[in-house]
């Protein structure tokens, strides 16, 4: 057991076989079907796993990163940002793409897609857990874009990933990061009412 435990590939391999020995119950013990509520379910396992990586990460970086780097030494911060901020950032914008995008497709599978984009106008707004579902799909949405296309580039020129940006002067790359870190807190603040809406769809209106 120390052995796969020491390796994160190993664990997420053993976790995986896991997860595929419960699929095998429930299409053999429990005569489970691979119909509409499977892939359903599969989707939101999926979107349930990207979240928890995407709001995981961001998290890190807003509670314990951030506040944290003023208090370490300046030759020890160099190891942040050349080794675990890079390799953060990579798991947090796709951890966001995946969530994105499995989230979409379990809208359209659940065949609430164009109600729940449009917040419930095109059903009369006579489905409240769409509206809620529909804020928290925005705020995702917002929230995806500002990974996507504010933080990731400015923490590209703050920590010169990639070597990308390396005669970017020092005042350039002072209000790269403070752009970033900005927009990350405003991740921050969409993410509590973001998952209180979609919760709230599932648990407070049953829509699914």
């Amino acid at each position: 057991m120390a052995g796969i435990l020491s390796n994160l590939r190993s664990t997420v391999i053993a976790g995986s076989v896991l997860a595929i020995i419960l699929f095998l119950l429930y299409i053999t013990v429990w005569g489970g079907a691979l119909d509409g509520n499977f892939w359903r379910f599969l989707f939101r396992w999926l979107h349930v796993l990207s979240g928890v990586m995407w709001i995981g990460l961001l998290w890190y970086f807003n509670f314990v990163q951030i506040p944290t780097m003023p208090n370490i030494p300046d030759e020890q911060k160099p190891a942040i940002g050349k080794h675990i901020a890079p390799n953060a950032l990579f798991w947090f914008r796709w951890g966001a793409m995946g969530t994105i995008v499995t989230g979409l497709i379990l809208a359209m599978l659940n065949n609430y897609f164009m109600s729940v984009l449009s917040l419930g106008a095109t059903t009369g707004f006579a489905v409240p857990g769409h509206i809620a579902l529909g804020i928290g799909m925005w705020f995702g949405i917002i929230m995806w874009f500002n990974v996507w296309f504010i933080i990731w580039p400015n923490q590209q020129k703050a920590l010169n990933i990639d070597n990308k940006y390396p005669d970017l002067a020092a005042d350039a790359k002072a209000a790269a990061g403070r752009t970033a870190m900005l927009f990350s807190r405003t991740n921050t603040l969409l993410s509590i009412p973001m998952l209180f809406a979609m919760v709230s769809a599932q648990s407070l209106f049953r829509i699914s």
